[in-house]
């Protein structure tokens, strides 16, 4: 039971690293409003490098070279592209919370289910050996920290109070530590199957970083600024770069 206990310490870990956005909160309204779009454009550059750098190319090493990892792509895209438009219409309908932009529920659930696949994924190296999954931790750690400060970013600028961004942020992340839990007791049952969850959630990245947050910028960015919210994407892309580098 020791390697379980070594899964759920390492996935609570990054779980608390939600709280990175708490940063945020110690900064003043006019600040964070010159900044926030600057985050929001880091976020989605690392929307992308982590789906075209880290979740297709990992995947695909693992199943080979298997049309359905592009068809989960497709899948992922497809299915948010389904989500945001009931979100829409049940905003039309409802009128409920209509301050806060679909894309923040989009967020959210594209979190939990790439947190739920990251503690899969630190389960099945801690399987393997200790050292893996220490490694393999760190590499999530470094990935996550921007991550989750962009995605409070997005959820603060979508519309969420800081607060409560920052405990649905936290919500959020704890499916790392069911995924870490589900990882080593189902291992051998989930086998290949939890393969498709990574391009999947790379179809959900690439959505929301396509379809919601760079418009946004475009369409919200002064555009004497345009320069530096690309400047930035680009920061945010090779971040992730780096990180699949180390």
């Amino acid at each position: 039971m020791n390697t379980l206990f070594y899964i759920i310490i390492a996935t609570f870990f990054i779980s608390l690293l939600s709280f990175v956005g708490a940063l945020i909160l110690f900064l003043k309204e006019k600040i964070l409003n010159k900044i926030i779009l600057i985050l929001v454009a880091f976020s989605s550059g690392a929307l992308i490098g982590g789906a075209f750098l880290h979740l297709i190319p990992e995947s695909l090493e693992q199943a080979g070279t298997n049309l359905n990892v592009f068809l989960f792509v497709i899948l992922g895209f497809c299915a948010f592209f389904i989500l945001e438009s009931l979100i829409h219409w049940h905003h039309h309908h409802a009128k409920k919370h209509p301050g806060i932009m679909p894309f923040s529920y989009l967020i959210l659930v594209s979190d939990t289910v790439h947190n739920f696949i990251d503690g899969l994924i630190i389960a099945a190296a801690f399987v393997v050996s200790l050292p893996v999954g220490l490694v393999t931790t760190l590499v999530i750690v470094l990935h996550e920290i921007p991550q989750e400060l962009g995605d409070f970013a997005v959820l603060v600028y979508g519309g969420v109070r800081k607060s409560r961004a920052l405990l649905l942020n936290f919500i959020s992340a704890l499916s790392a530590v069911l995924g870490g839990v589900v990882g080593f007791f189902f291992a051998a049952e989930i086998g290949k199957s939890a393969i498709y969850l990574l391009p999947f959630a790379a179809g959900t990245f690439i959505y929301i970083a396509a379809s919601d947050l760079i418009p946004e910028i475009k369409q919200k960015a002064p555009p004497g600024k345009a320069v530096i919210h690309f400047f930035v994407f680009l920061l945010g892309v090779a971040f992730m770069l780096l990180i699949k580098l180390l």
